[in-house]
């Protein structure tokens, strides 16, 4: 994929930029690939979990967004635009490979009435960050988050890998902020419970080196 630069423009600029694009300038095409072609990859790999698949989301999301920018309405950003595209022709593909997959629009009962896991309950901020250096620490997160239901899966990328608003994910996803709020809430306590097992013998084992220094 091209080297990520800046995907976000100041609104004056972004609106010019969108200008050009719908008057098919073919720099302005080669910007818009540029700029956001590493993340939207990063979200269709994360939901296809197949590298030659989530290229083919890419170049599909980027031929529709260029077909489809006079359409464009400017309520959301570009970038969150181009994200919603992503999800929508990833989801596509993946109900048509798996259509017994659940719907990523059917919500728990919990979600319908705005119900939200008791906070004491996240404490996702509590795990050993310095520990996601290493690379086994990483290849257990990456495998823990492919796990996830596709509905918490790409709410967790979008919010905690890719940066996105709460907002910002709302509109990628077509749902509401309380949906992303809960779903966020979901992914994060079913990952920290994938994770426990790894972290719990990751400090036994340093207790383990401990003594033995001793």
């Amino acid at each position: 994929m091209a080297n990520e630069i800046p995907s976000v423009m100041p609104d004056a600029q972004e609106r010019a930029f969108i200008e050009r694009l719908r008057a098919g300038d073919r720099a302005a095409c080669a910007q818009c690939v540029e700029m956001h072609s590493d993340g939207l990859y990063r979200v269709a790999l994360r939901m296809m979990r197949d590298p030659l698949e989530a290229e083919d989301v890419v170049q599909e999301t980027l031929l529709h967004a260029f077909k489809g920018i006079a359409n464009f309405d400017g309520r959301s950003s570009l970038k969150t635009w181009l994200y919603r595209i992503c999800y929508n022709t990833a989801l596509m593909k993946l109900r048509g490979a798996q259509p017994s997959r659940v719907s990523v629009e059917d919500t728990l009962e919990a979600e319908e009435h705005g119900e939200i896991l008791p906070e004491a309950l996240h404490d996702w901020c509590c795990l050993p960050e310095r520990d996601f250096e290493t690379n086994a620490a990483r290849e257990q997160l990456e495998m823990a988050i492919r796990t996830l239901p596709e509905n918490l899966r790409v709410v967790f990328v979008l919010r905690e890998l890719e940066g996105l608003a709460t907002l910002e994910t709302a509109n990628a996803l077509g749902v509401s902020e309380q949906v992303v709020k809960v779903r966020l809430h979901r992914a994060r306590l079913a990952l920290r419970e994938r994770l426990a097992e790894y972290f719990d013998e990751l400090m036994l084992e340093r207790e383990r080196m401990a003594h033995a220094g001793e």
